[in-house]
Protein backbone atom coordinates (compact mmCIF):
# COMPACT_ATOMS: atom_id res chain seq x y z
CA UNK A 1 0.00 0.00 0.00
CA UNK A 2 1.54 3.20 -0.60
CA UNK A 3 1.84 5.94 1.62
CA UNK A 4 -0.95 9.38 0.90
CA UNK A 5 1.70 11.38 -0.03
CA UNK A 6 3.02 8.75 -2.49
CA UNK A 7 -0.46 8.52 -3.94
CA UNK A 8 -0.84 12.41 -4.11
CA UNK A 9 2.82 13.23 -5.90
CA UNK A 10 2.79 9.79 -7.98
CA UNK A 11 6.18 9.66 -10.00
CA UNK A 12 7.67 13.53 -8.81
CA UNK A 13 7.78 11.29 -5.42
CA UNK A 14 11.06 9.93 -6.35
CA UNK A 15 12.17 12.95 -7.08
CA UNK A 16 12.64 13.91 -3.43
CA UNK A 17 15.78 13.03 -0.97
CA UNK A 18 15.52 9.54 0.11
CA UNK A 19 15.47 11.13 3.45
CA UNK A 20 12.28 12.63 3.06
CA UNK A 21 10.84 10.01 0.60
CA UNK A 22 11.63 7.51 3.57
CA UNK A 23 9.80 10.42 6.27
CA UNK A 24 6.75 10.57 3.90
CA UNK A 25 6.59 7.09 2.37
CA UNK A 26 4.70 4.59 4.97
CA UNK A 27 1.30 3.93 5.67
CA UNK A 28 -0.68 1.86 8.00
CA UNK A 29 0.05 -1.23 6.76
CA UNK A 30 3.67 -0.66 7.46
CA UNK A 31 2.86 -0.64 10.70
CA UNK A 32 6.18 2.23 11.43
CA UNK A 33 6.24 5.79 13.12
CA UNK A 34 7.85 8.61 12.55
CA UNK A 35 9.10 10.58 16.24
CA UNK A 36 11.11 13.50 15.44
CA UNK A 37 12.75 15.75 17.86
CA UNK A 38 15.04 18.59 17.71
CA UNK A 39 14.77 22.39 18.23
CA UNK A 40 13.02 25.05 17.15
CA UNK A 41 15.13 27.75 16.82
CA UNK A 42 12.25 30.40 16.65
CA UNK A 43 8.53 30.29 17.21
CA UNK A 44 7.00 33.61 16.54
CA UNK A 45 3.99 35.17 15.58
CA UNK A 46 2.81 38.29 14.26
CA UNK A 47 1.43 41.94 15.32
CA UNK A 48 -0.86 42.13 18.89
CA UNK A 49 -4.02 42.36 16.50
CA UNK A 50 -3.03 38.48 15.30
CA UNK A 51 -3.06 37.28 19.11
CA UNK A 52 -7.25 36.74 18.86
CA UNK A 53 -6.43 34.62 16.16
CA UNK A 54 -3.70 32.72 17.91
CA UNK A 55 -5.45 32.16 21.04
CA UNK A 56 -8.99 31.01 19.55
CA UNK A 57 -6.35 28.24 18.00
CA UNK A 58 -5.01 26.97 21.73
CA UNK A 59 -8.82 25.47 22.29
CA UNK A 60 -8.32 22.80 20.16
CA UNK A 61 -4.30 22.56 19.41
CA UNK A 62 -4.83 24.90 16.44
CA UNK A 63 -1.85 27.66 17.17
CA UNK A 64 -0.99 29.13 19.75
CA UNK A 65 0.00 32.97 21.70
CA UNK A 66 3.58 32.33 22.39
CA UNK A 67 7.31 32.60 21.16
CA UNK A 68 10.55 31.99 21.68
CA UNK A 69 14.08 31.24 20.90
CA UNK A 70 16.09 27.63 20.92
CA UNK A 71 12.36 25.62 22.00
CA UNK A 72 12.59 21.94 22.36
CA UNK A 73 10.31 20.31 20.49
CA UNK A 74 8.97 16.70 18.92
CA UNK A 75 6.96 15.57 15.76
CA UNK A 76 4.86 12.89 16.15
CA UNK A 77 3.49 10.97 12.99
CA UNK A 78 1.94 8.00 12.98
CA UNK A 79 -0.08 6.10 10.09
CA UNK A 80 -3.58 4.25 10.45
CA UNK A 81 -7.30 3.71 9.59
CA UNK A 82 -9.46 5.91 10.52
CA UNK A 83 -12.97 5.06 11.84
CA UNK A 84 -13.78 5.47 8.23
CA UNK A 85 -11.58 3.28 6.72
CA UNK A 86 -9.48 6.22 5.68
CA UNK A 87 -5.43 6.04 5.32
CA UNK A 88 -4.33 8.96 7.93
CA UNK A 89 -1.50 10.18 9.01
CA UNK A 90 -0.62 12.19 12.42
CA UNK A 91 0.99 15.30 12.62
CA UNK A 92 1.23 16.11 16.33
CA UNK A 93 3.81 19.02 17.08
CA UNK A 94 4.78 19.64 21.13
CA UNK A 95 7.02 22.75 21.89
CA UNK A 96 8.22 22.42 25.33
CA UNK A 97 8.17 26.18 26.36
CA UNK A 98 9.52 26.80 29.81
CA UNK A 99 6.48 27.52 31.47
CA UNK A 100 4.37 25.12 29.55
CA UNK A 101 3.85 22.92 26.84
CA UNK A 102 2.07 23.73 23.65
CA UNK A 103 0.45 21.19 20.85
CA UNK A 104 -0.76 21.94 17.14
CA UNK A 105 -2.45 18.79 16.47
CA UNK A 106 -3.73 17.35 13.33
CA UNK A 107 -4.35 14.59 10.40
CA UNK A 108 -4.09 14.21 7.68
CA UNK A 109 -5.96 11.78 5.06
CA UNK A 110 -6.67 11.48 1.04
CA UNK A 111 -9.36 12.53 -0.42
CA UNK A 112 -11.06 10.10 -3.05
CA UNK A 113 -13.20 12.57 -4.16
CA UNK A 114 -11.19 15.32 -4.09
CA UNK A 115 -7.75 13.81 -4.96
CA UNK A 116 -5.59 15.96 -2.81
CA UNK A 117 -4.50 15.92 0.57
CA UNK A 118 -7.31 16.87 3.48
CA UNK A 119 -5.54 18.26 6.73
CA UNK A 120 -7.83 18.55 9.97
CA UNK A 121 -6.50 20.85 12.07
CA UNK A 122 -7.25 20.30 15.98
CA UNK A 123 -8.14 17.95 18.06
CA UNK A 124 -11.88 17.69 16.92
CA UNK A 125 -10.91 17.84 13.09
CA UNK A 126 -13.52 21.52 13.01
CA UNK A 127 -11.03 22.76 10.40
CA UNK A 128 -10.79 20.58 7.18
CA UNK A 129 -7.63 22.14 4.60
CA UNK A 130 -7.07 21.33 1.26
CA UNK A 131 -2.98 21.34 0.62
CA UNK A 132 -0.87 21.63 -1.95
CA UNK A 133 2.44 19.42 -2.27
CA UNK A 134 5.27 19.63 -4.44
CA UNK A 135 9.01 18.72 -4.26
CA UNK A 136 11.60 21.62 -3.71
CA UNK A 137 14.93 22.22 -5.96
CA UNK A 138 16.90 20.84 -2.76
CA UNK A 139 14.79 17.33 -2.81
CA UNK A 140 12.17 18.52 -0.16
CA UNK A 141 8.34 19.19 0.76
CA UNK A 142 6.74 21.91 -0.23
CA UNK A 143 3.37 22.13 1.48
CA UNK A 144 0.54 24.75 0.60
CA UNK A 145 -2.57 25.36 2.21
CA UNK A 146 -5.86 25.96 0.23
CA UNK A 147 -9.49 26.27 1.19
CA UNK A 148 -10.76 25.60 4.72
CA UNK A 149 -13.78 24.00 5.67
CA UNK A 150 -15.59 24.13 9.30
CA UNK A 151 -17.78 21.49 10.28
CA UNK A 152 -19.46 20.56 13.17
CA UNK A 153 -22.29 18.82 13.97
CA UNK A 154 -25.08 19.15 11.08
CA UNK A 155 -22.77 22.93 10.46
CA UNK A 156 -20.61 22.85 7.09
CA UNK A 157 -19.36 25.92 5.75
CA UNK A 158 -16.19 26.87 3.41
CA UNK A 159 -14.26 29.07 6.67
CA UNK A 160 -13.58 32.98 5.44
CA UNK A 161 -9.99 33.31 5.02
CA UNK A 162 -10.57 36.61 6.90
CA UNK A 163 -10.71 34.91 9.93
CA UNK A 164 -7.89 32.28 9.40
CA UNK A 165 -4.36 31.86 7.68
CA UNK A 166 -2.77 29.87 4.43
CA UNK A 167 0.24 27.95 5.72
CA UNK A 168 3.32 27.65 3.84
CA UNK A 169 5.08 24.73 4.82
CA UNK A 170 8.94 23.62 3.57
CA UNK A 171 10.38 20.46 4.94
CA UNK A 172 13.72 19.27 3.24
CA UNK A 173 17.08 17.21 4.61
CA UNK A 174 20.13 19.00 5.36
CA UNK A 175 22.83 16.47 4.40
CA UNK A 176 25.69 18.96 5.94
CA UNK A 177 24.26 18.74 9.51
CA UNK A 178 22.62 15.47 8.87
CA UNK A 179 19.27 16.87 9.96
CA UNK A 180 15.90 17.35 8.75
CA UNK A 181 14.98 21.18 8.59
CA UNK A 182 11.32 22.63 8.77
CA UNK A 183 10.27 26.04 7.92
CA UNK A 184 6.48 27.32 8.46
CA UNK A 185 4.89 30.64 8.10
CA UNK A 186 0.96 31.53 8.71
CA UNK A 187 0.09 34.19 6.86
CA UNK A 188 -3.48 35.99 6.81
CA UNK A 189 -4.25 37.85 3.26
CA UNK A 190 -5.25 41.06 4.99
CA UNK A 191 -3.20 41.14 8.62
CA UNK A 192 -0.18 39.86 7.22
CA UNK A 193 1.67 37.33 8.61
CA UNK A 194 0.35 35.88 11.92
CA UNK A 195 2.34 32.61 13.17
CA UNK A 196 5.49 30.27 12.30
CA UNK A 197 8.58 28.59 12.84
CA UNK A 198 12.02 26.84 12.00
CA UNK A 199 14.21 24.02 13.56
CA UNK A 200 15.91 21.13 13.20
CA UNK A 201 15.57 17.61 14.30
CA UNK A 202 16.55 14.14 14.35
CA UNK A 203 13.69 11.44 13.67
CA UNK A 204 13.43 8.14 15.21
CA UNK A 205 11.47 5.41 13.01
CA UNK A 206 9.58 2.88 15.63
CA UNK A 207 7.38 -0.39 14.59
CA UNK A 208 3.86 0.21 16.28
CA UNK A 209 1.18 -1.79 16.28
CA UNK A 210 -1.90 -0.45 15.83
CA UNK A 211 -2.97 -0.77 19.21
CA UNK A 212 0.13 0.57 20.83
CA UNK A 213 -0.33 4.09 18.81
CA UNK A 214 -0.72 6.77 21.58
CA UNK A 215 -4.04 7.56 22.12
CA UNK A 216 -3.66 11.18 22.64
CA UNK A 217 -2.00 11.43 19.10
CA UNK A 218 -5.56 10.89 17.70
CA UNK A 219 -8.53 13.54 17.48
CA UNK A 220 -11.26 13.38 19.89
CA UNK A 221 -13.63 13.26 17.23
CA UNK A 222 -13.49 12.19 13.32
CA UNK A 223 -15.44 13.99 10.81
CA UNK A 224 -16.36 12.32 7.60
CA UNK A 225 -16.46 15.49 5.24
CA UNK A 226 -13.75 16.55 3.50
Amino acid sequence: MSSIYQRLLGPDFAKLHPKIQERFGFSSKDQRASIGRGIMEKVWYGKAYTLPFLYIGTWRNIMFPQQGADVPFTIENYAYLDSFGRETVTWVRKYQFPNRTRRFDATMIYSEEKQKIIDYLGTHQHLAVEIEMSVGENGGMHLRSGNQYFYEGWVGFQFPMLFSGYADVQEWYDEKSDKYRIDVKVTNPTFGDLFGYSGAFDVEYLQVEPEQIPKDVKPVREERRE
